[in-house]
């Protein structure tokens, strides 16, 4: 873990950590879906935030990092809101993939880069020409195709993938404001205290004693979505946001993947068709984004 406010210059390894960030949120999403049939949700993220606290506690323990300054936030009213904010966009994303097929969830969930441009805009200060505010309109028009035409089935599963999609756009967000003046290390240690204190209010009083089978889903989604968001925080504190902006589709690739391998489900044409629209406007976004840098 780095001790820098913020590490420039190393695109690579930051593409390499949301590679992996994506796969293992693939994965820890096809396991929440299938132990989301049996077991309350909130209980779910609140075993994952215990895990993923210790983890993140142990291993700075055992780095000789003192926790109680890492908690010293420059910026505490905006690091905690992040944290709550992650805690609400995971309770969304699980009840989604508990509704709806994976591929549909991801491929709405496809439009969050999108987002991040256009809230890089007020949040960040960023510029964004016409080209790209056309390219997150033709994003919007793809989960229009998801959802069918003239909305005759936005119903409340789109509707909650939508709320997801937004909130981890805006998490994003956050994140690059967060490492303006803190730490990854600090980031990520609040991401873990918050979780936990925030999913301890609902997880035990909802408990369902699992059996063997769930709980060894527990600690494999636990450990999943730990290794994917130290990945995915620290990628963000290497890089601009719009960099890694691409590399993020590769989860819809996964979904379809484990959404076949596990449930059986193959998206139809609508939700191919929307995806591919999304992810297109994603990618000439970056691209342009890319030009953009060049010339600067």
């Amino acid at each position: 873990m780095t001790t820098s406010k913020q590490t420039t210059g190393r695109p690579t390894v930051a593409i390499a950590l949301a590679l992996t960030a994506m796969l293992c949120f693939a994965v820890m999403d096809g396991l929440t879906k299938i132990l989301s049939q049996s077991l309350p949700i909130p209980q779910i993220l609140w075993v994952r935030s215990i895990v993923f606290c210790a983890l993140i506690v142990s291993i700075m323990t055992a780095q000789g990092r003192p926790l109680r300054t890492l908690l010293n936030a420059n910026r505490p009213g905006l690091q905690l809101a992040r944290a709550l904010l992650l805690v609400f966009e995971g309770a969304a994303f699980m009840l989604a993939f508990k509704l709806m097929p994976l591929a549909n969830v991801h491929a709405i969930g496809a439009l969050s880069p999108l987002m991040v441009v256009a809230l890089s805009v007020p949040f960040l200060g960023e510029r964004v020409g016409w080209r790209r505010w056309c390219a997150v309109t033709a994003g919007f028009c793809g989960v229009l195709l998801i959802v069918r035409p003239g909305f005759a089935h936005l119903e409340p599963p789109v509707l909650i993938a939508l709320c997801a999609a937004t909130l981890w756009a805006i998490y994003q967000v956050m994140v690059r404001l967060c490492s303006r003046t803190d730490t990854s290390d600090t980031t990520t240690l609040w991401t873990a205290v918050i979780g936990f204190l925030a999913t301890t209010v609902a997880g035990p009083a909802l408990w369902v004693w699992p059996n063997a089978v769930g709980w060894a889903l527990l600690a494999a989604i636990a450990l999943l979505g730990g290794a994917a968001h130290m990945c995915f925080i620290r990628a963000l504190s290497m890089t601009q946001p719009s960099l890694l902006q691409p590399y993020s589709y590769t989860l819809f690739i996964w979904a379809v993947v484990i959404g076949y391998l596990f449930f059986g489900d193959v998206p139809d044409a609508w939700t191919w068709s929307g995806a591919g629209l999304i992810i297109a406007s994603g990618i000439y976004v970056w691209n342009r984004e890319r030009i953009g840098a060049k010339s600067a």
